[in-house]
């Protein structure tokens, strides 16, 4: 399968069966967000998995957007760590990097058959002290991620896209 038909064919799962995710399709979906570009290959981010039943109790008090699935990500960035820009101040990229971590996991769990969706509604500093996260660190996103329940079917918002005239320009 082409990188673009798996991109159109991934959609955001949001009931999941309680099949669990085998440990090799886990460790992929590591493996995919570890070899990630990040600024000056510092890698400042960190996944957290929960898993756990308390884990797992914990990240459902915190948001209705689990949708059952087995395993969550929790993706943070040390913000000791993250770039920052010399030229200006105030420009790092912890959030970018965090960001292409997580699309690199997103979509090989795809090409796995694993189901995934990114969340931003998450009370981010509860999350942060509900999971006793160092005080550098900051939650960027959750990713529920698990088997689509055989009933589960994409949005109709999924197959929409503005028409790239609207989004692109040539300068």
């Amino acid at each position: 399968m082409s990188f673009l038909d798996l991109a159109k064919e991934r959609y955001s799962v949001r009931k999941f069966s309680d099949r669990p995710i085998e440990q090799e399709k886990l460790d992929r979906i590591i493996e995919a967000a570890l070899v990630a570009p990040t600024a000056k290959n510092i890698q400042p981010w960190r996944m957290h998995i929960l898993r756990s039943e308390e884990a797992l109790a914990k990240v459902n008090s915190l948001t209705r957007c689990v949708f059952g699935a087995p395993v969550v990500l929790l993706f943070t960035y040390d913000r000791d760590e993250e770039w920052k820009s010399p030229l200006e101040e105030g420009v790092h990229a912890g959030v970018e990097d965090v960001s292409i971590a997580a699309t690199h996991a997103m979509l090989e769990a795809q090409e796995l058959g694993v189901g995934s969706l990114w969340v931003n509604l998450f009370p981010n500093t509860e999350t942060e002290r509900a999971f006793d996260l160092p005080e550098s660190e900051r939650s960027v996103l959750l990713m529920p991620i698990g088997y689509a329940a055989a009933d589960c079917e994409p949005s109709e918002r999924h197959a929409q896209s503005r028409p790239a005239d609207e989004l692109v320009s040539y300068l």
